[in-house]
């Protein structure tokens, strides 16, 4: 788990370098293997694991602010997007307020549009081929089996912050 995480936190370091959203990322990385681990088995995102990311992006928004004299709109609207979103969701049945949450904290560790809207595109796009999988594979059985949500959240965070590495690094080059 200290692996992933570690490497979760590379990948963080290498696309957001010394921006204060650091903080939030490594919050994030830290509590993925966790949640993954727990979400899948037990479908729950607890609050002891969750709570921790979502502060590491609340610490981080006003320390980009005194920084760069400009309020942290992007994550700000990216959290309430995205946890807006699900909470619609769970209101009508279709995923819990762990993910909700969680929705929450990855918007407030989301410094630029790019990650903040691949974000969950990735993870949308990433569970439905989930869902696809499990459907062809056991059929009408499927339609009644819940799907963890969560794991899926944390690895289209992870593809964002991949993409916007790249397209960094495809800036710098260009």
């Amino acid at each position: 788990m200290i692996v992933v995480s570690t490497a979760l936190a590379a990948l963080a370091t290498v696309t957001l370098g010394s921006s204060p959203f650091l903080l939030a990322a490594f919050a994030v990385a830290a509590v993925t293997p966790p949640l993954v681990r727990m979400d899948v088995a037990e479908h729950r995102l607890p609050n002891r694991l969750v709570i921790p990311a979502l502060l590491g992006g609340l610490v981080g928004l006003p320390i980009t602010w005194l920084a760069t004299g400009d309020p942290p709109l992007v994550p700000l609207l990216a959290a309430a997007g995205y946890a807006g979103m699900l909470l619609v969701l769970a209101l009508v049945g279709g995923m819990g307020m762990g993910d909700v949450k969680l929705a929450a904290a990855l918007g407030l560790a989301s410094p630029s549009i790019t990650i903040a809207v691949f974000s969950p595109a990735f993870a949308f796009l990433l569970g439905g081929i989930a869902s696809a999988v499990v459907l062809f594979r056991r059929g009408r059985a499927a339609r009644r089996q819940r799907i963890a949500f969560g794991p899926f959240q944390l690895a289209g965070y992870f593809c964002a912050l991949a993409v916007a590495s790249i397209a960094r690094l495809a800036a710098i080059g260009g």
